[in-house]
């Protein structure tokens, strides 16, 4: 066995000697050497480096001047006399210093780059909020990517199915929702794309989680204060809740059908063939008074209180979702939120989740989003999942977005742009800061203007000519 082996720790014999052992030195150095070497096993017990610091100590201590150093120690080893026709002679306690210096000064790295890591785990964690919010709700972020790299290895293949063209249109809203995200997947390696891809689902984990704990309860009060049922929905159970509630029920229940006939509402409970409810139903909360149109299902599609306030509890308070009314008369909730913060006379506010991802607009895939979460609220199930009996979630928020973003024609495509820019305008307001494009810019007057003043003095250049 060689001495380094048979050694004893190299930590726990320099306490034991630092407590026996009458120095002739300076006591200073010891502690310093002491110090160091606690610090440099507790950041890396396992790091090689720590047997290598843990040897030079015992090589250095002798050279400050320490007596009564064990034979058992000068076992490991002792430095070699420099040979003074090659080498100047230095003092022993000045390369000492400069040893401890240099470890030390290690030990500092490893402290950097461990504060470094915790900040790249937050940073992802907390961008991968947005993915279920703004890109997809159920499918992973690795299959989005393997349908983008799959056509880029494959450029001359046009045939694709529609589920491939969903992947690839899911990838797209992934770089808009993260820009950064497709330069990093490009140069990360294997490793390094898995644990960000490990991150970002963190996040996606957290925000589901923490917006469906939200909604359980808020769900709750706002159904109590929408159908006043008896008895009222209790906010901390949902045992009762899903059509076993007659308030819940009717939320739920499909459009194409009546929930007040009593044949239905006992087919539905019963589970029959003849009254199945699954993901290819609208549900009556959807709408606005939560009734639908037989004779046009478009009608009111989207524009329920319901939908709205728990929209806007999600995205940018739980408290902005008691201001639904009228048609977006109200403040700039974004606005207002940063506002909120900038002021130094009150706690500290919450930013709003739509600050945090840039969101002016309402997406299709945030209403889709919303409504998920609002589905789940308003049934019995208590943990989350993709399919419940009939209902399949995935299939349903695929139905939502395919409503906004494959319109079978320009009529349709007109009524979703109108839509949209009604949700826009109930969650943020007037505001048209993003629609404020540099050519909308250019035709309004202080731009024409300078463009006239410009003229002006061109024109006059000319004729002094």
């Amino acid at each position: 066995m060689s001495a380094i082996s048979a050694a004893p720790d190299p930590l726990q014999f320099l306490l034991h000697h630092d407590r026996t052992t009458n120095y002739s030195g300076n006591g200073q150095e010891s502690r310093t050497l002491m110090k160091t070497l606690g610090c440099f096993q507790a950041l890396s017990p396992s790091h090689s480096l720590f047997t290598l610091f843990a040897l030079a100590l015992t090589i250095f201590l002798p050279l400050l001047g320490l007596s009564g150093m064990p034979e058992s120690m000068h076992a490991l080893g002792s430095p070699q006399p420099p040979d003074v026709s090659l080498h100047v002679q230095t003092s022993p306690r000045a390369r000492a210093k400069q040893q401890i210096a240099s470890l030390t000064s290690e030990v500092e790295m490893l402290k950097q780059d461990k504060a470094t890591k915790k900040r790249n785990i937050i940073y992802y964690v907390s961008q991968g909020r947005a993915i279920c919010h703004m890109v997809d709700l159920y499918t992973p972020i690795e299959d989005l990517i393997a349908e983008n790299d799959r056509r880029c290895e494959e450029e001359n293949n046009r045939d694709t199915t529609p589920e491939q063209d969903r992947l690839q249109c899911g990838y797209i809203e992934l770089a808009k929702a993260l820009s950064w995200v497709h330069d990093k997947l490009a140069g990360f390696d294997h490793e390094k794309t898995e644990d960000m891809l490990r991150k970002l689902k963190r996040g996606v984990d957290s925000a589901r989680g923490d917006d469906t704990g939200t909604l359980k309860d808020l769900i709750a009060s706002w159904v109590n204060m929408e159908c006043c049922p008896t008895p009222l929905i209790r906010t901390d159970d949902k045992h009762h809740r899903g059509f076993t509630s007659d308030a819940c029920g009717k939320l739920l229940c499909p459009a194409e059908l009546r929930w007040e006939d009593p044949v239905i509402k006992a087919g539905i409970r019963d589970r029959t063939t003849t009254y199945i409810v699954s993901k290819n139903s609208w549900p009556s909360f959807m709408y606005e008074n939560y009734e639908a149109d037989i004779k046009n299902l478009e009608h009111g599609l989207f524009k329920s209180r319901l939908l709205v306030m728990g929209l806007k509890a999600i995205f940018t308070s739980p408290s902005s979702a008691n201001e639904v009314d009228g048609e977006g008369e109200g403040a700039d909730i974004i606005e207002n939120n940063q506002r909120a913060q900038r002021r130094s006379d009150q706690a500290k506010v919450k930013t709003c989740i739509a600050s945090i991802i840039g969101m002016r607009k309402v997406t299709p895939r945030a209403i889709a989003y919303a409504t998920c979460q609002i589905h789940f609220a308003l049934s019995n199930l208590t943990s989350w999942r993709t399919v419940d009996g009939d209902f399949n979630y995935h299939i349903f928020w695929n139905n939502i977005v395919d409503f906004f973003e494959d319109a079978p024609g320009p009529a349709a495509q007109t009524q979703v742009n109108k839509l949209l820019k009604w949700w826009t305008r109930k969650v943020f307001g007037r505001n048209h800061r993003q629609d404020l494009t540099p050519d909308v810019i250019s035709l309004m007057s202080v731009n024409t203007l300078a463009t006239q003043r410009w003229q002006m003095e061109n024109t006059e250049l000319d004729s002094d000519w």
